[in-house]
Formats: C-alpha cells, structure tokens, sequence
C-alpha cells in the first residue's frame, strides 16, 4: 500500500486564491446562463421573452388597469409591446438613490410590484425576473411609460441604461410601451422571432381573459405568402368557449353543447373558467391549462382537480341513473381524447422552473376540484340528453381500455405458447397468408359440407353457429363474451376495433358464406357490420367478399344448371332448357347441398363468382341506391340508423323507402 502512494505523487497546487472567485453583477449572471432563466438559448426560450413582456402588460389587463394592448413585429426581428395601463413608476426609488423605479425594475433581478399583493392581486410573472431578463439579452431594449401627463423614455443595451430617464413629450394617454430586439449573441445571427408564432401567443392569451383586447400587427414582408394576416384584433367575449370552439371546427361531440363555466374559488382565492368537450372522431384531445395567463404546458395541480372532478362527477351521475357500469370510470377514460381549456388566477402561484411549465400549489387542487364538481353535478341533471349521450360514450372508452388490456394479457400469456385458435375452425396447412382463404360458413352442417368441398392447402372453414350478434346495438361486455364474435377475432387473427392491424390478417381472403334465403342474407348483413365497425381497414383493403351459392339446381336430360335467384331461375329455363321438362331443385341451405356441388358452384375459384364488399363514397349522389339515402349522409349513418338500438330510425326508413321495395318470392 505505501508502494502505492509513493507512486501516485499529488499533483503540485496551482495558485488558488480570493482573486481566483468571480462576484456576477446586476445582469452579468443571465447573460452568462441564459438557460437557467428562460430554459435555453433555442427558439423557444426566444419566444419566450415576448411572452414575458406580453405577461407584465397582461398583469395590468387582469388587474382592471388595461383593455387594449398592441402587439407589433417589424422587419428587423424588433417587438413592440404597448398597453394601456397604469404605467411603471418612474420616481425615484426609495432603495436605490439616483434610480427611479423603472431602471430598477429592468437592470435588477427580483425586482417588481408583484411581491406584496398590493398592486397586482393576481399575476403571472411573481419572481420578478421577466423585464430584466428581456433587457439582458437584448442588444436593444427601449421603455416609454405614458404617466402623469408626460411621456417618459429610457433606452438599454445587454442589461445596462445607454441614455438618461427623460421626458420626451406631453400625453393625455396613459401605459407602458417595451420594445426589444433579441441578442444575436446569445440567440445567433440567424434567429429571430417568427410572426406565425407570435400571432397564435397574442391569441391564446386574449381567450384567456375576455376583458382585453389584442392588437397584433407585423410588416407585410414578414407574412408575405404565409397563413399569418399582417392585422388583427382579438377580443373574445366568451373567452375559453370561444377558444374552444375555434379548436374543435367542425368536429363532431358526444353533447351539443360544451361543459363551460367559470367561478370563484372557495376561500376568496381566486377564480377559474374552463370549457370541455368531447369529440367522437376518435382524433387525438388537448388540454391546454393556465396560471395567471402563463401556460402550463406539464399541468400541474390545477389539472390534477379538474381531471378528480370530471371522473367523480360522471361516476355519481352514472350511479344516479342506474347505470351499474359508471363504476368502471377513471379519470383517464374522461380526459383521453377530450379536449379541454383550463385557466386559473390565484395569488403567489408557485411553479416549477423559472419558465413555469408546472403548477404545483397543493390547495390549487382542492378549489379546482370542488368548483368544477358542483358545476359538473349541475350541468349533468340539468341536460338529461347530454348527460345520457356523455355517460354513454365515457363507458365505451372503459370498456375499450380494459379490452386492451385483458388482449396485453392474453398476448403476455400467448407469448410463449403455440398460437390459440377456435375449436371449431378447419385451418388451412399453408404457413402464409397469401392466396389463403377463411370461409364463414352459417351452421355446423354447412360447415361440414364445406370442410368436405375445401382445398386444404389455402381455404380454412370456420362454422358459426346461427345469427351473430348485432355489434352496432350491443356493449363491449357482450362481444367480448359472445363465442361467435371471439371465435371470429381468434380465427382471422388481427385484433378488432381500435386495435385492429391489417397487416396482421392471416388470410387473404374473408369470404362470408351463407344460404341463399332471407336468414342467410340477414346473417351476412350482421356479419358485414361486425367487419365494417371492428375491422373496417379490412374492407377498405379489399379482403372482405360475398359467396354466392345457388338456390336452385335444374335438371334435364342429364344437364345440370343452378340458378342464383328466382329470375335467374326463369332466365335458363327459357335459355337452356326451352320447352323441355326440366326437374327443379330447391336447396334447403348449404347443409343440404353435396360436398362436390358445393365446390363446384361456390368454392372452386375457376368456377365460382365472388362479390367483393366495398364501402361506397357516401358524397356520391345515390352511391347507396336510388331513394336509400340524401347523398349528404354518411356510410356510418347508415349504419348506426339501420343497425344501431333506435328501432324508430328502421322504422323510418323503411316508410321512407317502401316504394322502392319490390315483391320477393322466397
């Protein structure tokens, strides 16, 4: 051991002294470490020094000193941001001799009227670093504070003044005007603030308080070619409701109406306004949440009261109305896919990280929580028809979600096994899908005539029993416990609904295989609606088809013909047969017919005839039948209106469609 000392010799100390501490003043810390104050040197952390100007001017809106602020970018990368407010103070401060209150605020950090309470009861910026930083990193920075009837002006340059306080002119106007060109130094030459995102910042941050209106303007050059208008003005009376609204466009909802309110806080704490909505097209939600106007784009506790309050209150309305299932609600089944707007003004907020993407007051939870649940109760039995609607949808995305998780569980115990398929399904002894053939045959009779007639290599038989269950009207809960329909999703291999992959499929071809009667058509309709509402990519690639067996054979001097239908019957008879006695035929069901008939009129692909199964351009004028459907509605309306638990819809359209019925002779 002393061997190894003597051979690792310290290192001779270099020169360590007092003189060797660096003392970082005023603004030389944010210049040096930009990152810790606005979270980076990129192009968010650039726009985000708009934000912190917009925020103070905001301040003053929320606090019922301003309506009108103007938001200007001009050709050189320089923002203008002006409000009618009260103005910063420009007298000299009591701390600092030979400063007023306005250098202070801009070239000291921690410095502001957001502190005590007194000048600002809600606000966004509470560390008091916003206007400093903005001025530190800007290699120009003027301030023009309209007061007390003069117009006072001071100009800075990378934290530090470049002119004297002065009054430059007489006002009757009143408010703060900031303008700044960010640092290329810090930033790089090439980065400047972007008028697309500025535009949606101006925006956003008028939705969030329906007392201010927005004044954005930019040079033409800047917009030129772009979505972006060179002038708008934003004032929302409705606030969040209007932001949501221009969100969703034309997106379809579980309600008519959003879930929309505001309030105060309990215990005087502030106050809180919210609009949520449901779309049912399965695109993806937001929630975009709010502190003081500052966005939280992590959430925080302010989220985490409205998500508690949202699950609680559908779970009681659900148990109010019966409905045993509400039970199974959490709070993700509600938020998934919702799309909501959040936003809170509360004193001395607390957030984590100086960029403030997370609100964590604990008690912001508590008020949240408790003025969203009374107003949810509310609103849920108040409008029966929406609560009805929501509640029906929110169920259908639990049962969803524990689906997927009983198929991660089954996958997890599949894993290591052979591959589980139906017992009564007839595979097929190829190894791959192509040119492979599942036939969903009606019964176990047909079944068995169709095991016969099948190719073994590349055509599998799967015998059903009966008519499957209607998927449109029936829960999650009863598929999932139904054996036809999990016989189904077993065989065929590729999940269902939204976990279907079709690229999983291990047949080519589905071919649905039922008698040629009225039971047999009426088995295929709900077999093709199981397909087209849990397996739709399946029809749109073209794997889904329609055997068609014949309902009559024809007999005459040892020539044998089958006949599709009745006409078709007539229509060789005259041909084929003319004046002959013929013998006629009639099957039964597919049952009755002979293995070797069976392959020759419906199975054997040189002497069959298949239709494919489509889903038609519901914008087509009568892409779905003369006199069926206004060309304006949709496949999945027609779905829903003949299939789905409203027995008045069938019933209406069968009255609106009757003349166009015809006789039939089965």
């Amino acid at each position: 051991m002393s061997d190894l000392f003597a051979k690792t010799k310290a290192k001779e100390p270099e020169s360590y002294g007092a003189s060797d501490i660096e003392v970082l003043e005023g603004l030389e810390p944010v210049r040096k470490r930009p990152g810790m104050y606005i979270g980076g040197t990129d192009e968010r952390a650039l726009h985000h020094l708009a934000s912190e100007i917009l925020d103070n001017s905001m301040d003053e809106a929320v606090a019922g000193h301003a309506n009108r602020i103007d938001m200007t970018l001009k050709n050189d990368g320089t923002l203008i941001v002006k409000d009618n407010g009260r103005g910063i103070p420009v007298d000299n401060h009591p701390k600092f001799p030979g400063k007023s209150a306005l250098e202070v605020i801009l070239t000291t950090l921690h410095s502001g009227g957001k502190f005590s309470g007194k000048a600002y009861e809600t606000s966004g910026g509470l560390h008091g670093v916003g206007s400093s930083v903005v001025n530190a990193l800007s290699d120009k920075l003027i301030v023009e504070v309209s007061r007390d009837g003069k117009v006072h002006r001071q100009t800075y340059s990378r934290g530090l003044p470049t002119s004297k306080l002065e009054v430059v002119g007489n006002t009757k106007e009143r408010g703060t005007s900031v303008s700044f060109h960010p640092d290329a130094e810090i930033f790089g030459a090439t980065a400047r603030l972007r008028p697309a995102a500025l535009y949606h910042l101006a925006r956003s941050k008028a939705y969030l308080f329906r007392g201010v209106a927005i004044h954005w303007s930019c040079d033409p050059e800047l917009v030129e070619g772009t979505k972006v208008p060179q002038q708008e003005i934003f004032h929302f009376p409705s606030g969040l409701l209007d932001f949501l609204k221009s969100e969703l466009g034309d997106r379809r909802t579980a309600t008519v109406n959003a879930f929309h309110g505001q309030a105060k806080l309990p215990e005087n704490a502030g106050k809180v306004e919210f609009a949520v909505a449901w779309p049912t097209d399965h695109q993806d939600g937001f929630v975009h949440s709010y502190c003081n106007t500052i966005p939280t784009p992590q959430g925080g506790t302010h989220e985490q009261g409205l998500r508690a309050a949202l699950a609680k209150g559908l779970r009681g309305y659900g148990e109010m109305v019966g409905n045993k299932k509400a039970s199974i609600i959490t709070a993700d089944d509600v938020m998934n896919d919702a799309t909501v707007l959040l936003s809170v003004f509360i004193r001395e907020p607390q957030f984590q990280g100086q960029t403030k993407d997370k609100l964590s007051n604990p008690e912001a939870e508590k008020w949240v929580n408790a003025v969203v649940k009374d107003m949810f109760d509310h609103w849920l039995s108040g409008d029966t028809v929406a609560g009805k609607a929501l509640l029906d949808v929110i169920i259908e995305r639990a049962e969803d979600r524990l689906k997927r998780r009983e198929d991660k569980e089954q996958a997890r115990k599949s894993a290591t096994r052979k591959l589980r398929l139906p017992g009564k399904l007839a595979d097929c002894s190829s190894t791959g899908s192509i040119d492979t053939e599942l036939f969903i045959v009606e019964g176990d009779s047909a079944g068995g005539s169709a095991k016969q007639a099948r190719n073994r290599m590349t055509q599998a038989v799967l015998p059903l029993r009966g008519k499957i269950l209607n998927v449109v009207s029936a829960t999650n809960d009863k598929m999932r416990q139904n054996t036809e329909i999990q016989d189904l999703i077993l065989a065929i291999g590729a999940g269902s609904g939204k976990d279907f992959k079709v690229e999983n499929l291990r047949y080519d071809r589905i071919i649905i295989m039922t008698d040629a009667d009225v039971d047999g058509a009426h088995i295929a309709s709900l077999l093709v609606t199981f397909f087209y509402t849990q397996m739709r990519a399946m029809i749109e690639k073209g794997n889904l088809y329609l055997a068609l067996p014949p309902l009559y054979r024809l007999t005459a001097g040892g020539k044998s013909v089958y006949a599709k239908d009745d006409a078709h019957k007539e229509e060789l008879m005259a041909k084929e047969f003319k004046n002959r006695k013929v013998e006629v035929s009639r099957f039964k069901g597919l049952g009755e017919m002979p293995a070797a008939q069976l392959k020759d009129t419906t199975m054997n692909p040189s002497s069959r005839t298949l239709l494919r199964v489509t889903i038609p351009n519901a914008n087509d004028e009568g892409s779905f039948g003369e006199g069926t459907l206004p060309a304006s509605n949709s496949v999945d309306d027609l779905v829903e209106r003949l299939m789905g638990r409203n027995a008045e819809e069938r019933f209406k359209f069968i009255q609106e469609n009757a003349e166009f019925a015809q006789d039939l002779d089965i």
